[in-house]
């Protein structure tokens, strides 16, 4: 069994990671002389084109990340299962994001911070607790599920919605198109976490902000995006702060990375922005993650968190 180790960045330290936890096998890299017959599996994240050509032996995929976009416009991708990480490392580190934005938005953290940079004493009279405050977190599989469940027993008051239908105990979960403007009417914070795919592309714009509700206890809608870049139009965004149609967001993905210097999103008054970093796939727990995967299929199981091809995700 050969692993191939496909990805943009440096190889090294992902050999040295799959040898520890998959012991006695070999490990192929990306660029240098390997027999592509042998290769079984191959690790990687953004590939370049025709990199995974001639591997006639392939029998999965694995995403260095939670995300498989980079995988889905790829050309010629191999028909072989794609599995994509999940694992409680980075689950946990999204949710820790999502409940520490949520509580500065709900104690109105950017507003304190600049009374303190100013010397300014301004007591909150009336502040809103965490149970008037109408969460809805758009991607309901486990990233969103976990934040869900932290958020909720923080007090606020938590939504789901996903693209198909979903039970799951404790939340009420919208899904698909015919539900979708319901799930937003009864949002104050709107938490993105779905995947890019063609038809989430974009989907974060005005119209979608100005189906958000305006009557909440925050003093207008707030955006955090932690999924992918792509499913945001920035100029709306922009727009939409400016207008009132959105109070604040908080962003951690964009559609161009690293963020241009020259974005206005660095400097607007109302947006947070972090980079890329809400959920950093922690290398030794994702390469003991794979490993997993692979012992567990050459022991005769099915791969776990495969993704659907025609979904995208």
């Amino acid at each position: 069994m050969s692993l191939l180790v496909a990805v943009t960045w440096e190889t090294q330290p992902w050999v040295e990671r799959f040898k520890r936890h998959l012991p006695g096998r070999e490990i192929a890299v990306l660029g240098e002389d390997f027999d592509g017959s042998k290769i079984r599996y191959a690790a990687t994240w953004g590939p370049k084109p025709g990199s995974l050509d001639n591997l006639p032996n392939l029998e999965a995929l694995f995403s260095l990340g939670a995300g498989v976009d980079h995988l889905m416009g790829y050309p010629n991708l191999p028909d072989v299962p794609i599995v994509r990480v999940a694992q409680d490392d980075l689950t946990y580190r999204m949710s820790e994001y999502m409940v520490m934005h949520c509580l500065m938005y709900l104690r109105d953290h950017a507003r304190f911070a600049q009374a303190q940079r100013e010397k300014r004493w301004e007591p909150d009279r009336s502040p809103p607790i965490a149970s008037d405050v109408r969460v809805g977190i758009m991607g309901f599989g486990v990233l969103g599920q976990d934040a869900a469940v932290k958020l909720k027993m923080m007090g606020f008051d938590v939504a789901g919605w996903s693209r198909t239908p979903k039970s799951v105990d404790g939340f009420k979960v919208y899904s698909g198109e015919s539900e979708l403007d319901a799930f937003l009417a009864r949002t104050d914070i709107l938490i993105a976490l779905i995947p890019l795919t063609p038809d989430t592309r974009g989907i974060l714009n005005r119209s979608l902000f100005k189906k958000l509700a305006h009557d909440g206890r925050l003093g207008g809608p707030i955006l955090i995006n932690a999924g992918r870049g792509g499913l945001q139009i920035e100029t709306d965004i922009l727009s939409c702060l400016d207008d009132g149609t959105l109070k604040a967001a908080t962003l951690d993905v964009f559609e161009k990375e690293p963020l241009p210097e020259d974005s206005p999103l660095w400097s607007h008054p109302r947006v947070t922005v972090t980079p890329h970093n809400s959920a950093v796939s922690e290398p030794e727990a994702t390469a003991r993650y794979i490993a997993k995967q692979i012992l567990r299929y050459e022991a005769g199981e099915a791969f776990e968190n495969v993704v659907d091809r025609v979904r995208g995700y």
